[in-house]
């Protein structure tokens, strides 16, 4: 083999091999997670630097619960709110994603991101908010293992307890707690819808509480 060859194969070789061993490391958290919850995400992590910046004794607030103690309307609220065809899609719904290009083209810039509830904990538990094809790609890798490792109840339950809904609040307990004083399996209707429609901007609305919208 010439010398040439050998580091054509070389250039190509290693990039591949990196990329490889990272989606392994990105399948093998998520099947240990199946069994074993994840105690932060690299957005909460993120997040948290952010705050300790400005107080280096900053915390989160956050506290894991089992799917069974939250309300029955926070995941109804949320799934009305998110992703209406969880149930029923692979992990991408690509009617969303049609009718959200469409909509961004119509108003010219990105006003719709038609992610699915399995996309965005895929974004949330390993990637940046930074927005790139590249990110865009490996979100959908990650979205797809985790739709082929975990069961939707699996999938929800990590969401619900690692969804940011206010400035260093994360999880439906701790939103439940900040918000209202209760915990989350006493949320009621009302308090479910209001959590739920923080999402697209929670630390907007976790300070606009009196919002219209």
């Amino acid at each position: 083999m010439s010398m040439r060859r050998k580091l054509l194969l070389l250039l190509v070789g290693a990039p591949l091999a990196l990329v490889l061993l990272l989606q392994a490391w990105y399948l093998l958290h998520i099947c240990w997670w199946v069994k074993y919850n994840p105690t932060s995400t690299a957005f909460m992590r993120y997040q948290l630097e952010k705050l300790q910046e400005k107080n280096p004794g900053a915390k989160l607030q956050h506290q894991w619960v089992p799917y069974n103690r939250i309300s029955v309307h926070l995941k109804r609220a949320i799934i009305a709110a998110e992703d209406a065809n969880f149930a029923d899609h692979d992990g991408v719904d690509w009617q969303a994603l049609q009718k959200a290009y469409e909509k961004n083209a119509k108003k010219g810039k990105v006003v719709s991101g038609g992610s699915t509830i399995t996309q965005q904990l895929a974004k949330n538990l390993f990637l940046s908010g930074q927005r790139s094809y590249l990110r865009k790609a490996q979100e959908m890798a990650i979205t797809f293992m985790l739709e082929m490792v975990m069961d939707k109840q699996r999938i929800f339950e990590i969401y619900l307890n690692v969804i940011e809904l206010g400035t260093g609040v994360f999880g439906a307990e701790a939103g439940a707690q900040r918000y209202f004083s209760v915990p989350a399996s006493a949320l009621g209707p009302q308090e479910a819808a209001r959590l739920a429609v923080m999402l697209p901007n929670p630390r907007y609305f976790g300070r606009h509480m009196d919002s219209g919208y």
